[in-house]
């Protein structure tokens, strides 16, 4: 049996990932729905990351190099005849770190048994609700991508901000991948426009008058409620929150 590599879509699920299933794993550790994105070389690409994370976050470029930017050079460092899985989430944030995944192993042709592992249908945006026996059959489930170029695609036009091809080549895909096209028309959905700042802040600020607060929590659970689709953290929520104060 090939090597089998397991690049997962955070620290949560290394922390319940089953025992049973053999392999070393990568945890991909960004957040790349938010901040720059247009660099095209690995060092610089990363350089302008640490930068980013480093002034919007409690966090050390430091401590970005050896906890982010090393487990994605793992990545460009698989040489080995092996099969590759990537587990990762239905929703927006999920996505976006796929697609910038399948790129960087794409740069090596030779690796080309990739398979994608995804929770069931009953909960598309998490593992979490997931238990051993269940993250075990989402693994026996997964699905080959024979052609990972396209998903490397996916990533040059989120990339440079190519959102007619982004969609165009989301529907060319739907009839396998069908979690494509409602994550990316949520992309194109939270691009502030003259007159409306955007699907997440119009939640928000629906939120704020159906439950007559601004209570950070109580926003932030409903929040997720209605738009699970984004796959946003507390972090994200909270910036979005003081946008819509502004606008009140």
């Amino acid at each position: 049996m090939p090597v089998q590599y397991h690049i997962l879509n955070g620290d949560a699920l290394k922390n319940q990932f089953p025992k049973a299933i053999t392999g070393k794993l990568i945890i991909a550790r960004e957040c790349l729905i938010e901040g720059p994105t247009q660099e095209t070389d690995f060092d610089d690409f990363f350089a302008s990351r640490a930068t980013f994370i480093c002034k919007t976050h409690t966090e050390t470029e430091e401590n970005y190099i050896k906890n982010v930017k090393s487990e994605f050079q793992k990545i460009l460092n698989i040489t080995q005849d092996c099969e590759i899985n990537l587990w990762f989430e239905q929703d927006l944030f999920c996505q976006v770190n796929l697609w910038f995944v399948t790129s960087l192993i794409a740069k090596n042709p030779h690796l080309n048994k990739v398979f994608l592992v995804m929770p069931n249908e009953h909960s598309p945006y998490t593992f979490g609700k997931l238990g051993e026996a269940e993250l075990i059959k989402a693994y026996k489930d997964r699905k080959p991508i024979n052609k990972l170029e396209n998903f490397a695609e996916l990533w040059r036009h989120y990339q440079n901000n190519d959102l007619e091809n982004l969609r165009l080549l989301a529907e060319k895909l739907q009839n396998k991948f069908p979690f494509l096209l409602p994550a990316i028309e949520a992309h194109i959905a939270r691009i502030p426009k003259k007159n409306n700042p955007g699907r997440p802040i119009n939640t928000i600020l629906e939120i704020m008058t159906d439950l007559k607060t601004e209570d950070f929590s109580s926003i932030f659970r409903e929040f997720c409620k209605r738009e699970s689709i984004y796959g946003f953290g507390d972090l994200q929520v909270k910036k979005l929150l003081e946008k819509a104060k502004k606008l009140q």
